[in-house]
């Protein structure tokens, strides 16, 4: 279809009568839509999906689960409760461009009960089979790629079965030249007899990156033959000549050094002509240690050992070995050895998660698995952190179907890091420098009136303290006690954050500011409700060198907007009374006339 085609289309779509606005904005949509080379799909509506048109995501803790260290330098790390698509818009908000790695091992979508939409599982006679799926995964990834930092990389797990189609798919979202690789894993290391053709014992790993990614390489798997000695520590070496070969001449390298029989041995040639040493003879003296005589026919010959621990690290293959990763075998064993039962057919081995990480991460990163299941992923990056001693964090997400997030996600990584016992009777000590904090996804009605706008800000709190990384709330604030209806306050380390759910109570939160003595550079981040894009600015200039001004709920809205479904109707509402700030009667009582309940003395 030709543009001119095209529009007058589109106007005479605009004219017709008869139409309801959506059917009108399907129609406009579908002939305003290009495609060029990729993937064409009928999308399919989730469920969580039109919900998400009428509710606005937060989080909320339930402090009952949270897991604290006693280590005051332990890393945070958070596992959410609710359907991926809820708790990614909520990371949108307290995690866009933060998100260092991403592992996700998604419903393969084989038609064996493996993938559920909207409540069914999806089988293999659906003719929507695919287009469900890739709508599916279209949402997430979308949102995925906002989150992913200046380095950011992104490891997808899948089979044939989805293969081919979430290369496609990555390479639109992502783009095809960020595509990194397509590892292949050996997920197992028995073949199956009972197959009629080939028995597949692999899975893949497609991987793309931002620009600033740099994969990390890693020590050589195998220690080559030739390193076929060991020294009196254990360590393999072999030997190497000093004397460098091929004629070479430099009169700097051709000095004498002694022989174990007290004879003086120079560089020479085969036939007779002076040679050289491959080191001066500083170095030598530097690195006697390593040298090594060898008695021959023609006397005393001077080596020196190359170590195999001094090996180089190697760039990474895309084939991966069930026995440098783990298979599902050692997966299965090693969930039920934690948890003593065993719920996946196919879990991915905390190995083989930990060696992604290893790749891919720096000691501070942070890492997301947004289809968590039985929660390998914390497990293999607390691992990992307690062989390398890094600080990251991670983020875990899954729903709570059967009981999962619950009983097998949080249970695991509850076990792993307060130790556990195995069937066997073995104790395993836990990893115990980590901090968890387990959260569930509630809703705010999308209208914007001034309820759900309050009520927006007052349950923001928790995604706050995960956005900033800062849990500790003091129930003081320059020297006056805190109220939870108007105000709260968090302090750890250097990181000060203060929350105000009242904005009429602002004239005297900038009072009690001002009388902060702050360390040079150091500034309070506060976050204040204002039903407009302004965070009373104006009001806050007295102390603004203190402090770094936000607006609830508006930034979180403005990070939504970006991610949310589009709403079905649009109501324009004009709230008069918010559309200005309200101003404080001289008469009404400040927040220091306020007792514990909240009202007025």
């Amino acid at each position: 279809m030709n543009a001119e085609t095209k529009a007058r289309l589109i106007e005479r779509v605009k004219s017709l009568e008869g139409l309801t606005n959506d059917e009108r904005s399907a129609l406009l949509e579908l002939l305003r839509t290009e495609k060029a080379y990729g993937l064409v799909w009928e999308n399919k509506p989730e469920d969580v999906e039109e919900r998400l048109r009428d509710e606005l995501p937060v989080l909320v803790e339930d402090e009952a689960k949270r897991i604290i260290s006693d280590s005051p330098d332990a890393p945070n790390h958070v596992l959410i409760e609710g359907d991926n698509l809820e708790a990614l818009t909520t990371l949108a908000y307290t995690h866009a461009g933060k998100i260092d790695v991403i592992y996700i091992d998604p419903p393969y979508n084989t038609g064996n009960k493996d993938f559920v939409y909207n409540d069914a599982f999806v089988d293999s006679e659906d003719a929507y089979r695919h287009s469900k799926w890739l709508s599916f995964m279209s949402k997430r990834l979308r949102i995925a790629k906002k989150l992913l930092s200046d380095r950011g990389v992104i490891f997808i797990s899948i089979d044939d079965n989805e293969q081919a189609q979430l290369k496609l798919l990555c390479d639109e979202i992502f783009g095809y030249d960020n595509f990194t690789g397509n590892v292949i894993w050996e997920k197992t290391d028995s073949p199956r007899m009972d197959v009629k053709s080939f028995t597949v014992r692999h899975d893949y790993i497609l991987v793309y990156q931002k620009a600033g990614f740099i994969l990390n390489r890693i020590e050589p798997n195998d220690i080559p033959e030739h390193y076929n000695k060991i020294d009196e520590k254990g360590r393999r070496y072999y030997l190497k000549p000093l004397r460098l070969m091929g004629g070479h001449k430099s009169d700097s390298l051709y000095y004498g050094i002694e022989a174990p029989d007290g004879s003086i041995v120079y560089p020479t040639e085969k036939n007779g002509d002076k040679g050289c040493w491959r080191w001066s003879n500083n170095k030598y003296l530097e690195e006697i240690e390593r040298i090594e005589w060898i008695k021959g026919k023609k006397g005393w010959s001077a080596n020196f050992r190359i170590y195999a621990d001094a090996l180089k690290p190697v760039p990474v293959n895309t084939v991966w070995t069930f026995d440098r990763v783990g298979s599902t075998r050692t997966a299965k064993t090693e969930l039920t050895n934690i948890i003593q039962q065993s719920i996946f057919s196919y879990p991915k081995p905390s190995s083989l998660i930990s060696f992604i990480t290893k790749i891919s991460s720096e000691n501070n990163s942070t890492i997301l698995d947004f289809f968590a299941g039985s929660g390998t992923t914390l497990h293999a990056v607390m691992q990992l952190n307690a062989e390398d001693g890094g600080h990251r964090q991670c983020i875990l997400v899954t729903n709570n179907e059967n009981g999962i997030c619950e009983n097998v996600t949080y249970e695991r990584n509850k076990r792993v890091i307060n130790g556990y016992t195995k069937p066997n009777g073995d104790h395993v000590e836990g990893l115990h420098a980590n901090n968890l904090r387990y959260y569930r996804t509630a809703y705010v009605g999308r209208n914007r009136s001034p309820q759900n706008l309050r009520r927006l800000v007052e349950l923001s709190t928790d995604m706050l303290c995960i956005k900033e990384g800062l849990y500790t709330e003091c129930h003081e604030f320059a020297g006056v006690k805190t109220r939870k209806q108007f105000f709260r306050y968090y302090e750890q380390d250097s990181k000060r954050m203060l929350i105000i759910y009242r904005e009429e109570y602002v004239p005297d939160l900038v009072n009690l500011i001002n009388r902060l003595d702050l360390p040079d550079g150091k500034r309070v981040k506060v976050y204040v409700f204002s039903p407009s894009e302004d965070p009373w600015a104006g009001e806050f200039e007295l102390v603004e060198d203190k402090i770094i001004l936000c607006a609830l709920p508006m930034a979180i809205l403005n990070a939504y907007r970006r991610v949310l479904p589009k709403r079905r109707e649009q109501v324009i509402y004009v709230d008069q009374e918010t559309s200005k700030k309200p101003e404080v009667p001289a008469s009404e009582p400040t927040l220091f006339d306020m007792n514990e309940e909240g009202g007025a003395q």
